[in-house]
C-alpha cells in the first residue's frame, strides 16, 4: 500500500494504516502524506519508512513507484485526503496502473464520480470505497436477516447520524478538520450530509437491499458564518414501497458519533448502533426480542467471518475498516496473480456505491433548495 494524505495532524490516516495491516495481508511501503513535502517527509520518518519511498507529492510517488520492479512497488493507493483531492489522486493512480482504495465521499461532485467510473472501466483496475459501516459484523447480520425475509416486507427505515463536534464555529480557530469540512472548496456541495449523511445513505441501502428512489430534504445552517449545512433531515422513498427518514447533524450537543439504524418489516424489526456495534437487537411480532452478538451463538456465516475475536471481546471502528481492506486485499490478490476478478463476489463498497452516494448528496442539496421538494434520485 502507498498512502496519499494521512500525515501529521491528520484524523483518519492512522485508522486506515492500522486497519489495512491488521490481517497481515497489506503492508504500508510508501506514501505522500501531506501537501507540504517537508511534512510528508517527517510523517514518513514517524512511520519508519525508507526515506527514498517517502515522496513530496502524490504524482512523484505514482511515477517513481511505477518504475520499480513489480515485486517491490506498491500495488494500490489508499487515499485519505480532504474530499477535493480524492478525484485527482484516484485518476492519476489508475492511469499509473495502480488499484485504488478511497475514503468517502468518493468525489466532490457527480461529474467527477462518473468520470472516475469510466476510468476504472477503461483501466480494469479495482476500486474500493471505504464506507466502513458495512464492515461491522452485526451490520452484515442485519443485511442477511433482511435478505432471507426474516423481517418480512420492509415498511420503514430510520437512520440517524448525530455528532456535536461542530456545535460551535470551530473552524474559526484554525482547527484543520473543521476548516476543510466546512469549506465548499474542499468538502464539496454539502457539509454535514456530504460528510456523514452519506454513510447513513450507504448503511440503509446495504442493509435493506433497497434503493433510495426519491428524497424530500431540509438542510440547515445553525452556526452563524457557515456556508455549508451542519444539519439536515431527509424524508426517503425506497424501492418496494418502503419509506424512510435520514437525520444527520454535527451540532447535536451531547452526541459523539451516534450512527444508528432501525428497520421495520411486517414480521419483525431490527436496531443497530455504532456506539454499541457488537449488538444487534431483533424484535418480533408477538414474541420476545432477541439480541445477537458479534461472534455469539446463532449468527450467520457472513457476520461470523467478519469477527476476529471470541464473543465478549470488544471489536469496533478500526475492525470495520479492516474488514473492508481484507476483502479488497483478497480481490487484489487474484488480480495481481493474473486471474479474472468478479468484484461482485467480494463484500466491499465499490465505485457504484460511490456514485449512488454522490447522486444522493446532489439530489438532497437540490431538494432542500427547491420549492417542489420531492425529487427523484437518478440511477
Amino acid at each position: 500500500m502507498g498512502m496519499v494524505g494521512g500525515g501529521r495532524e491528520a484524523l483518519i490516516g492512522a485508522v486506515h494504516r492500522i486497519a489495512a495491516q491488521m490481517d497481515g495481508q497489506i503492508e504500508l511501503v510508501c506514501g505522500a502524506f501531506s501537501s507540504t513535502p517537508q511534512k510528508s517527509k517527517l510523517s514518513g520518518k514517524d512511520l519508519y519508512l525508507e526515506p527514498e519511498r517517502v515522496y513530496g507529492t502524490y504524482r512523484d510517488m505514482i511515477q517513481k513507484e511505477g518504475k520499480l520492479p513489480a515485486d517491490e512497488r506498491m500495488d494500490f493507493v489508499s487515499i485519505v485526503t480532504p474530499n477535493n483531492m480524492h478525484y485527482p489522486v484516484a485518476m492519476a493512480s489508475l492511469d499509473g496502473g495502480f488499484h485504488v482504495a478511497c475514503d468517502g465521499p468518493m468525489t466532490v461532485n457527480l461529474d467527477e464520480a462518473q468520470n472516475l467510473e469510466r476510468k476504472i472501466e477503461a483501466t480494469g483496475k479495482l476500486f474500493c470505497l471505504t464506507h466502513n459501516c458495512t464492515g461491522y459484523p452485526m451490520v452484515k447480520e442485519a443485511r442477511d436477516l433482511v435478505a432471507k425475509g426474516r423481517l418480512g416486507k420492509i415498511r420503514r427505515v430510520v437512520v440517524e447520524y448525530p455528532q456535536d463536534w461542530l456545535a460551535e464555529r470551530l473552524e474559526a480557530s484554525g482547527q484543520k478538520q473543521a476548516s476543510w469540512r466546512t469549506d465548499g472548496r474542499f468538502a464539496g456541495v454539502s457539509g454535514c450530509i456530504g460528510d456523514i449523511g452519506c454513510h447513513g445513505h450507504n448503511l440503509a441501502e446495504y442493509i435493506t437491499g433497497l434503493r433510495i428512489t426519491e428524497v424530500c430534504a431540509d438542510l440547515n445552517i445553525f452556526v452563524n458564518g457557515r456556508t455549508l449545512d451542519d444539519d439536515g433531515s431527509v424524508l426517503l422513498r425506497l424501492g418496494d414501497g418502503a419509506k424512510g427518514i435520514l437525520w444527520a447533524s454535527q451540532v447535536a450537543i451531547g452526541s459523539e458519533n451516534a450512527l444508528s439504524i432501525r428497520v421495520y418489516g411486517d414480521k419483525g424489526a431490527l436496531e443497530w448502533k455504532q456506539e454499541d456495534p457488537n449488538s444487534l437487537i431483533v424484535r418480533w411480532l408477538n414474541k420476545p426480542a432477541d439480541v445477537r452478538r458479534t461472534a455469539g451463538p446463532g449468527i450467520g456465516k457472513s457476520a461470523a467471518s467478519a469477527a476476529r475475536l471470541p464473543a465478549g471481546r470488544t471489536e469496533g471502528y478500526i475492525e470495520s475498516f479492516a474488514n473492508i481492506y481484507k476483502e479488497f486485499a483478497s480481490a487484489m490478490a487474484k488480480a495481481i496473480d493474473g486471474k479474472p476478478v468478479d468484484d461482485s463476489k467480494f463484500d466491499y463498497p465499490k465505485v457504484r456505491d460511490g456514485i449512488r452516494g454522490m447522486f444522493f448528496i446532489d439530489t438532497v442539496v437540490k431538494s432542500s433548495a427547491s420549492e417542489s421538494k420531492w425529487l427523484e434520485v437518478p440511477e
